[in-house]
């Protein structure tokens, strides 16, 4: 069977794949270059980061030479080691205790039945589509008028009640097969027993993503925080960093080097985590 000409051209001039790849490998490359830049930068004096741009040259992305001055001044002497210890203690503390609240809340919504549950579920719903800082400077106050300022207690207790969590722990509960609960029931067991021993063990992929949504959104938090917290000693990371604004003046390197391990710390938990995400739903079918 013969071709016609047209369909020969459209063979001729169809892009092959190495081309197609070529230009994907080209493009990334110059998305990457502000992160390539950035990371660089926070080895270089805060005086050369923006002079080594004019002209432009090889130098302009590697510097010379290389200098640890900008981590060791950043996290010593400003004390932001310190405030990467507290945002490690708000979001440790906030995954603990919100994935028992979510899983509790989550398991009620998804299995039990009682009156109201839907209404129940739709204000959980409404409920993380209010933007938080809608509501943070009523909230701040009444937390300071609880004594809770300056607290790691007062940091934790808003990222807790995780409306977006439960709803992502309900959803996975309710493609667990009922028969499994029955099952436990006539066994005997508790609620609270078939959530931890039966739920809980099935729903592995689930709550990792679930404690990661939390972490995500204690670690960058930046409102919140700043209306808590009012010395330097109990800020978070987030906060500190913006110290590296000054009225005269912006120290790109100590701003480049804080902003790099804000941002490294989440990448390797999505590294590491990242295998659990592909289990998805597949270990709550009924066999």
């Amino acid at each position: 069977m013969k071709t016609s000409p047209m369909n020969r051209r459209r063979k001729i001039f169809r892009p092959s794949k190495s081309i197609m790849l070529a230009i994907t490998v080209v493009l990334s490359l110059v998305f990457m270059l502000p992160a390539v830049w950035m990371f660089f930068g926070s080895f270089r004096p805060a005086n050369q980061i923006l002079s080594s741009l004019n002209p432009l040259s090889w130098n302009s992305l590697f510097p010379s030479e290389y200098s640890m001055n900008n981590y060791i001044t950043l996290l010593f002497e400003r004390g932001f080691a310190r405030n990467l210890l507290n945002s490690a203690i708000v979001c440790i503390g906030s995954v603990a205790l919100g994935l028992v609240l979510s899983l509790m809340a989550a398991y009620a919504l998804a299995v039990l039945k009682f009156p109201g549950r839907n209404l129940l579920f739709a204000i959980v719903i409404v409920g993380f589509m209010v933007p938080f800082e809608a509501v943070a400077i009523p909230l701040s106050s009444l937390f300071t008028d609880w004594g809770l300022a300056n607290t790691f207690l007062g940091l934790i207790l808003p990222g807790i009640g995780n409306g977006l969590a439960i709803f992502n722990l309900r959803q996975f509960f309710l493609g667990i097969p009922v028969s499994y609960r029955e099952a436990a029931k006539i066994d005997g067991a508790s609620e609270i027993r078939i959530l931890f021993q039966i739920y809980a063990p099935i729903s592995v992929p689930a709550l990792i993503n679930t404690g990661l949504l939390i972490f995500l959104a204690q670690w960058s938090s930046y409102l919140w925080p700043l209306l808590m917290v009012n010395t330097s000693d109990m800020q978070v990371a987030a906060v500190s960093l913006a110290s590296t604004f000054g009225e005269r003046g912006v120290d790109y390197g100590q701003n480049f080097a804080g902003a790099l391990m804000l941002a490294l710390v989440p990448a390797i938990l999505m590294l590491v985590f990242q295998r659990y995400f592909a289990a998805g739903s597949s270990s709550s079918g009924e066999k």
